[in-house]
């Protein structure tokens, strides 16, 4: 059985393969003419497994991980590759630039659950979340004028930090759409870039400081059904009040339009508490009828929003199995790092689903640290598997 046989460690290995297809690479290497002009030590299309392998062995060094990756896998790469200098490595990835990782991350990584997932959707949507986060990447002059340190109770942060704002597949724990910039971008900022990954059938979840007229007026765009939540003071006015305690109200983008009812967009408003707790929550969503989604589903569909965290966790926690510091010491590597890792989470999590949707069972309810640990063991055979016969299509439980 597909879930036993993963807490067994009894890996479908050619799912991770398909994760990242060799002729899709090689694709995105001659579209952005980063393919090896001649046969090097260190070849691009290598390169990029090197560095989404960076991301599976985050608290490994550069060295080792080349080691792990040669040991048992030479008859796929040509006898001049080899264990070379950490500065032979940081020159190969130089060449590869992060535009290659970044774009592979674009087109490949997306949703993945099936209809039948459990959790992965409510009614008709397939529940998304939208939220941020920040990284501390290694201490060099470049990475503090590129992505600059946050400010601490006593001067500045001991390191430098990129920003980035990514959506969630609830159901599967997917990060997709991920954008990334210097500390001092706000997450507003970055989610402008990120919202256009909705699409139609989605209904994305946020937390109340996502909320401003303009992003919520660009998510409405894209024909997903939205729930978010709003601060407090924001102006609700009770317009209609509807059987399942919602009431239908409006939003403007400024007083001046609120004086002249102008450009004003309709929402419906569902105000709880939680037992135990004082502070009322405020929600407003895109889906205007009761009938389609209760308040209290809606309600209680927004707690999953928390998922996000513990997928966040997932990559800042469990895969550096401590405190997670961007290797890199040059701004375009560290933003190589930053793909690479979430391409290997990404590689991670889709296993999970594949494991778990022999026996439909809920994929976040594996154990990821468990997972790590399991294709750790079995990386090798993660570039010595031939994906030669694997079709260029996206995998078929793709979204």
């Amino acid at each position: 059985m597909g879930a036993e046989r993963f807490r067994a460690t009894e890996v479908r290995l050619e799912v991770l393969a398909e994760a990242f297809p060799e002729r899709k690479i090689a694709a995105i290497l001659k579209e952005l003419n980063r393919q090896s002009v001649r046969v090097r030590k260190l070849p691009a299309t290598m390169m990029v497994y090197y560095v989404i392998a960076l991301g599976l062995f985050v608290s490994v060094g550069c060295r080792e991980v080349l080691r792990r990756l040669l040991e048992t896998s030479r008859w796929i790469w040509p006898d001049e590759v080899e264990l070379s200098s950490e500065t032979a490595i940081t020159k190969a990835r130089k060449r590869l630039g992060y535009e290659v990782i970044e774009r592979l991350y674009r087109e490949w990584v997306r949703p993945i659950a099936a209809r039948v997932s459990p959790r992965a959707f409510y009614r008709a949507w397939r529940v998304v979340s939208l939220d941020g986060s920040s990284m501390e990447v290694a201490d060099s002059e470049a990475n503090e004028e590129a992505f600059g340190r946050p400010g601490a109770s006593r001067g500045k942060s001991a390191y430098p930090q990129i920003r980035f704002v990514t959506l969630l597949e609830n159901g599967t724990h997917i990060l997709f759409g991920a954008v990334m910039d210097a500390c001092r971008v706000g997450e507003v900022t970055l989610a402008k870039q990120v919202i256009g990954r909705l699409k139609r059938g989605m209904l994305c979840l946020a937390d109340r400081n996502f909320f401003s007229y303009p992003l919520w007026k660009q998510a409405l765009a894209t024909k997903s059904a939205l729930l978010w939540r709003v601060k407090k003071n924001l102006r609700l006015p009770r317009l209609r009040v509807h059987d399942d305690g919602s009431f239908e109200s409006v939003i403007y983008e400024s007083d001046k339009d609120r004086r002249a009812q102008r450009n004003g967009i309709r929402v419906r408003v569902i105000e709880y508490r939680i037992d135990g707790f004082s502070e009322l929550y405020r929600l407003i969503t895109s889906v205007l009828d009761p009938a389609k989604a209760p308040a209290e589903e809606l309600a209680r569909l927004y707690a999953q929003r928390w998922t996000v965290e513990t997928a966040l966790a997932e990559i800042k926690e469990h895969l550096p199995k401590g405190k997670l510091i961007l290797r890199s010491k040059l701004p375009d590597l560290v933003r190589q790092d930053f793909f690479g890792l979430f391409l290997a989470h990404f590689g991670i999590r889709s296993e999970m689903y594949a494991a778990a949707a022999e026996t439909n069972e809920d994929p976040t309810e594996l154990s990821f640290v468990h997972a790590i640990n399991v294709i750790h063991r079995k990386l090798p055979w993660f570039v010595s598997f031939s994906p030669s016969a694997l079709p260029l299509a996206a995998p078929s439980h793709a979204f």
